[in-house]
């Protein structure tokens, strides 16, 4: 308790900047907490996120993927910043947290509105981040995955991609975007994936990736034919009780809520999906 209580004023003097001297662990039974993180996980900032742990098990999943401060760490796509709010403070102090977004240049776009607004992520993403986290922007990076400066390539400890996948497959850049993040890895650089899990025996068009849900074989066999091999597979993020078959996918279920007040209730009972928590290394 002594240590979480040290880290948790080290978070809240700085701002949840979290310094390599605040990094303290301590022994729970069999189990070693990083007790850095749970502070992270506890502070203030996050109150609009906490509701949804219970759904995304932060602490076992960047546990499960062997993220710890001092790496290089990149979150692919990192959308709203649920898992950003997390892995910054955790992160920056004395290693480096860096956001990666798909190639731009092979998308388009319905409006110049929405072109500007995307390409010029990498240079807004820095000070959004800092807003959410209270850690200096010049100690966060965000680039577009062609865009990663050359002397970063080979030095990223993990890049942890968020249910993700499917919209690499949506947009027709899974594999330039895996090969280009490949790219990135140090030669035991690790890659965790969660995404959202379709059923074994799910038709094609359940399971493409157009409903949200992938089929882990699927993803397996996606990370092989890019450089790739499963290290180790984890339930941490499962749900059973999500039958992944509906008619406005995953977005049937929270938080979305695509449906509104039909089902409502059954649904936030079901909660959010059932994910699959992979692990790949490196392939040489």
């Amino acid at each position: 308790m002594r240590n979480l209580l040290i880290a948790s004023a080290s978070l809240a003097m700085l701002g949840m900047t979290v310094p390599a001297a605040a990094q303290h662990y301590q022994q729970d039974g069999s189990k070693m907490v990083d007790s850095t993180l749970t502070a992270v996980l506890a502070n203030d900032r996050r109150s609009g996120d906490k509701a949804r742990d219970v759904y995304r098990h932060p602490a076992e999943t960047l546990g499960f993927f062997g993220v710890k401060p001092g790496q290089t760490v990149v979150e692919y796509g990192p959308g709203g910043g649920w898992y950003t709010r997390i892995l910054v403070p955790y992160i920056a102090g004395s290693g480096q947290y860096v956001a990666v977004n798909a190639d731009s240049s092979k998308s388009s776009f319905p409006n110049r509105a929405r072109e500007a607004r995307i390409k010029g992520w990498p240079e807004s993403f820095p000070e959004t981040a800092a807003k959410w986290t209270g850690v200096d922007a010049d100690k966060i990076l965000a680039f577009e995955s062609d865009e990663m400066p050359d002397e970063m390539k080979g030095k990223v400890d993990r890049i942890l991609i968020f249910r993700s996948l499917h919209g690499m497959l949506n947009n027709n850049q899974a594999d330039s975007e895996l090969r280009a993040l490949r790219d990135m890895l140090t030669d035991d650089g690790m890659v965790g994936i969660v995404q959202h899990r379709a059923k074994k025996d799910a038709p094609y068009a359940m399971s493409n990736g157009s409903k949200g849900y992938l089929k882990q074989e699927s993803v397996v066999a996606l990370f092989e034919l890019n450089g790739f091999e499963l290290v180790s597979e984890s339930e941490i993020n499962a749900n059973p009780a999500d039958t992944s078959d509906y008619e406005r996918g995953v977005w049937t279920l929270p938080p979305v809520l695509a449906s509104g007040d039909t089902d409502k209730a059954k649904y936030q009972a079901i909660g959010e999906s059932d994910r699959m928590t992979l692990l790949f290394k490196k392939r040489p």
